[in-house]
């Protein structure tokens, strides 16, 4: 689960990191009215609006069928009120959106923080995340924030520092220091980079996220340590012990038919390609995925429907596959261990005759336990279906159907 720029950063400042203070806004009036508050309490006499969508590159994205980014500094109540009027209810399209874009319905009006001072600012990217390779936590940094890391990463990768820690000792004063030492930090900026660090860390272990993202990070001319952006992901599975974090959740920026999935029990992901898989377990469900690969078709979703799969909620996986327009065949992999495959066979029947028509071609391959029963089912439904025992059989099968 994702948050929005604002929650992540009411979350770090909860956990001890400075942030830049701003304001959400959904209406033009809403805006400006933030505007003349963040002047009242930070002296901000100019401020920067910011989109509030689940995509990254929003300061060079652009409000579809404008020259409007998604992020714009105003330095007047009258540009705040014609940057909110040109953002609010447009579709931001930016490189992590695609060409569908995604429309705004809320805006950040945010403080300035980029005031001249003492010394130049300076912006640095650093994350923190599950190394899945080592078992340890890792936080990722460089001294090049404020721009596509993964570019940084591949045309100077040694710009970009790791430091791993290990969940049964915790984060280590002398790696807070190590990450602030290798930022070219000192003095007081030394010091606000370490308790940043430390906020940081403790955001991430608390909330049980994914990943803590801040791009970027400013040491502003005053040598102070801020979040001026901030990406979290959460654990779904996680949730259950967050009732406030899940109560954050944007549907309106998830995929509609991942939200019905979900809220139908069905483990689902869409995919670009052409065969709609319906699957018991996450492991079957890649092997799968990669059969269909090996035999010229490629997988359009992901879909565990789990170990107590019934007739109602194999129905109802069958309704989401057949929301994408671009499945050209399904293919139905039930090992029967848990789960009953007469149940299954069952719920093809059931949604075969609820549904009607089914304009593609369905492939079953059903497996374990009462597989004998769930194939008279099948056989006796009078259906169009194509029935496969062997793994291999059913890969045939998706290759005649995709031919």
């Amino acid at each position: 689960m994702n948050l929005h720029e604002y929650q992540a950063k009411e979350l770090l400042k909860k956990n001890g990191a400075s942030i830049q203070e701003g304001i959400v806004a959904e209406t033009v009036e809403q805006a400006v009215e933030a505007a003349k508050k963040l002047d009242e309490l930070y002296n901000s006499k100019w401020v920067v609006v910011k989109s509030q969508i689940h995509a990254g590159g929003r300061g060079k994205g652009k409000i579809r069928g404008t020259e409007q980014n998604g992020v714009a500094l105003a330095k007047s109540l009258d540009k705040v009120k014609e940057i909110a009027s040109n953002i609010l209810g447009g579709v931001l399209v930016t490189k992590q959106t695609g060409a569908a874009g995604k429309t705004v319905h809320k805006i950040l009006v945010a403080q300035d923080v980029y005031y001249p001072g003492e010394s130049e600012p300076k912006e640095f990217y650093i994350s923190v995340l599950m190394d899945r390779g080592t078992g340890k936590n890792v936080f990722i940094y460089s001294t090049e924030g404020g721009m596509d890391i993964e570019e940084v990463a591949e045309k100077t990768p040694e710009l970009v520092h790791k430091e791993w820690i290990d969940p049964s000792q915790g984060l280590q004063e002398f790696q807070c220091r190590r990450i602030a030492f290798n930022l070219g930090l000192s003095g007081n900026a030394f010091k606000e980079m370490t308790k940043f660090v430390k906020a940081l860390y403790k955001t991430y272990i608390t909330s049980d996220a994914a990943m803590v993202e801040i791009n970027p990070c400013l040491k502003t001319s005053d040598n102070k340590i801020i979040a001026v952006d901030g990406k979290i992901s959460l654990d779904d599975n996680a949730l259950y012990r967050h009732p406030d974090l899940e109560a954050l959740r944007d549907i309106s920026e998830e995929d509609p038919t991942e939200v019905e999935a979900t809220n139908a029990d069905l483990n689902y992901v869409q995919l670009d390609g052409n065969v709609g898989c319906m699957v018991n377990g996450a492991g079957l469900a890649m092997a799968t995925m990669d059969m269909i690969k090996l035999n010229g078709g490629e997988p359009a979703n992901f879909l565990d429907v789990g170990g107590t799969a019934n007739a109602e909620r194999v129905e109802k996986a069958f309704r989401i596959i057949l929301k994408d327009p671009n499945v050209k065949a399904i293919l139905v992999n039930i090992f029967g261990g848990i789960v009953r495959c007469d149940r299954v066979a069952q719920g093809v029947v059931d949604a075969y005759n609820s549904i009607g028509n089914i304009p593609v071609p369905i492939i079953v391959r059903l497996q374990g336990t009462n597989a004998v029963e769930a194939k008279k089912l099948i056989d006796e439904s009078g259906l169009k279906v194509r029935p496969a025992i062997l793994l291999k059989e059913a890969a045939e099968e998706v290759r005649k159907a995709l031919a």
